[in-house]
């Protein structure tokens, strides 16, 4: 195919789907590619066991008012099959399919100066031509593939959460290992113990985490919830993180209710944790602040897990060795309480990292732990992965993934890259989502985009790209907002910051001035004509 249109999407999952239906509400001739067989993105990929949303389902949805009001959400916060589900509705209730192609990658994004269009280029032999892109390509959909000596040698079944299989995987009367204890392995462990013979859960880095709340909604419950959905997005649009209602961020939210813990008596701590579980460790006010505050957390956090796991050499390896804030949290469904299971092994790499992968298992300098079945949840290359791996050239021919390699994941307001126009991306570098609620950024994002197309085709203007000068200071920006907070604490290894990635500058990389104060930045942007930005 050869085409020409006036927008190409990259991606159909949340981000993808507003984008399409929003561009075609402006009359653009729109065209979205998505590498999926179907729509979903994220929640089309990871259909691991037990993944689930930490935010609740009535918030984490689109804002349209006929598809708020036809949806019926099951749980308060839904799991992978809802989501997915949900999803295609949104696809079918607004005609969207008939703009996407399915199962094709987009290789190369190449922008002609002289004709102020991008060439889009695919696997399937694809060459299209539009004046924009946008690139809805997923805060977390390209997984970090484990690099383990002799994983082509085991000879058993091997599972990437990330690629999990449609038909899903029998784990009954097996040994399976998990390898990876961040959002994945922990939702992941407590279904996987259910089913498997013995589970070893093979632990890096021990994290934070915190019970669901989550519950089937009650008889009416939904019905009275929906009758309040101006008040409950308007609350959205006010909260910090967008999530107005219960979620892995107002959990952390909760920490200014209490006084500082380095006040507070030792019957004062132990009473909050006899309240709260692992929770009331954490929930006090100078804990993310106060690097002596966070150690006696982190401290109290480790008593807290004793109270639930019986083997004290396992609850003390499964007690962080970060400060509480420096990742994002992780919602679990009783997550502590399966290593009380005699079918399950943590096995702490901190005492013996893993060697080698055999035919029969895994070495560790602990010992071969022989397994029928591993299951691979090694996280992600998170908000410039997708585009890293597109060859995506801007002026002068410059390569995105070299910029970014040797500056760092840079951009304006989280939406454009200097020398890259007419290329908007969502949740990208810059951009809140990470600190979010996703959907409520990426609504926010694609309705700045959307008007700004708009502006643009208006006023007959061809390009627009950020200042250099505009992008380096909201970098400079960014970076003062998290200046000298546990997010960049030496002891802080995340996905937030790229260091779980190899040859990843470290960078943190999301907006921390919250959705509001983000808004405002973008809207002022645009009022002042764009400032910041070269329109031509």
């Amino acid at each position: 195919m050869d085409d020409a249109c006036d927008a190409v999407i990259v991606g159909a999952g949340f981000s993808g789907l507003y984008a399409l239906q929003k561009l075609r509400q402006l009359g653009l001739r729109t065209r979205a590619i998505e590498l999926g067989d179907g729509v979903g993105g994220t929640w089309l990929w990871n259909r691991y066991p037990g993944a689930r949303c930490d935010i609740e389902s009535i918030e984490y949805s689109y804002s349209f008012e006929e598809i708020q009001q036809e949806w019926a959400w099951t749980d308060s916060m839904p799991g992978q099959l809802e989501i997915e589900a949900y999803l295609n509705f949104v696809a079918d209730r607004l005609d969207l399919r008939r703009d996407i192609q399915f199962n094709t990658r987009v290789t190369a994004l190449t922008f002609d100066e002289s004709a102020g269009t991008w060439a889009v280029e695919t696997d399937r032999g694809d060459r299209l031509h539009a004046p924009f892109i946008v690139a809805a390509t997923g805060l977390l959909s390209v997984p970090v593939d484990p690099v383990i000596p002799g994983m082509d040698a085991f000879g058993g079944v091997s599972v990437l959460s990330s690629r999990y299989p449609r038909e899903g995987v029998d784990f009954s009367g097996r040994r399976v290992a998990l390898i990876g204890t961040g959002s994945t392995g922990v939702q992941a462990t407590p279904v996987l113990a259910r089913q498997a013979e013995h589970l070893y859960v093979l632990q890096r880095s021990a994290a934070y985490t915190f019970p669901t709340t989550n519950r089937p909604f009650e008889e009416g419950e939904l019905e009275a919830l929906k009758a309040q959905y101006p008040e409950i997005r308007a609350a959205q649009r006010t909260a910090m993180a967008g999530a107005a209602r219960t979620s892995a961020f107002t959990v952390m939210s909760q920490a200014p209710m209490r006084p500082a813990l380095k006040s507070a008596t030792r019957e004062e701590q132990l009473r909050a944790i006899d309240e709260l579980g692992v929770a009331g460790a954490l929930f006090w006010s100078d804990v993310t602040s106060d690097m002596e505050a966070s150690e006696l957390a982190r401290r109290l956090y480790g008593e807290a897990i004793a109270r639930i796991v019986k083997n004290p050499e396992t609850a003390a390896s499964l007690v962080p060795a970060y400060p509480f804030g420096c990742k994002r949290p992780i919602i679990d469904d009783g997550y502590f309480e399966t290593f009380n299971r005699d079918n399950v092994t943590l096995v702490d790499l901190r005492k013996g990292a893993i060697q080698e992968i055999t035919p029969r298992g895994i070495q560790t300098a602990q010992g071969l732990f022989e397994v029928d079945v591993i299951f691979y949840a090694t996280g992600f290359d998170a908000m410039t992965g997708a585009l890293t791996r597109i060859d995506v050239r801007g002026r002068n021919g410059d390569l995105l993934r070299d910029v970014w390699t040797r500056d760092g994941p840079g951009s304006y307001l989280g939406l454009q890259v200097a020398g890259f126009p007419n290329l908007f991306m969502v949740a990208g570098p810059g951009s809140p989502g990470a600190l979010a609620n996703v959907v409520s950024s990426l609504e926010l994002q694609i309705d700045w985009i959307a008007d700004c197309v708009a502006h643009m085709r208006e006023g007959a203007y061809r390009t627009i790209e950020p200042r250099p000068d505009a992008q380096t200071a909201w970098v400079d920006h960014m970076s003062a907002l998290v200046e000298g907070s546990v997010v960049l604490h030496p002891t802080c290894n995340s996905w937030w910051i790229g260091s779980n990635v190899p040859g990843k500058k470290r960078t943190f990389m999301s907006y921390a001035g919250g959705i509001p104060e983000y808004r405002r930045q973008c809207e002022e942007a645009a009022t002042a004509g764009y400032a910041g930005f070269n329109i031509e």
